[in-house]
């Protein structure tokens, strides 16, 4: 039992002590740059989809 106290008190202090914390500005900066790059991903992925599904939409036309 002793290990697992020595290892949460350990786990408590690398927590407050040796852990850059981000400050606000630098949070929000990055959350602008996640949702940015969330935007793009998924607009690329939207694009692919669109044309997969007209290409498969053509070639179909041609078995029908």
């Amino acid at each position: 039992m002793n290990k697992v106290t020595t290892y949460f008190k350990e786990s408590y202090k690398e927590l407050l002590e040796k852990v850059a914390w981000p400050t606000w500005n630098e949070l929000q900066q990055s959350t602008v740059v996640v949702l940015g790059a969330t935007l793009v991903i998924t607009g690329i992925i939207w694009a692919m989809d669109l044309i997969a599904q007209s290409g498969l939409k053509f070639i179909y036309s041609f078995f029908a």
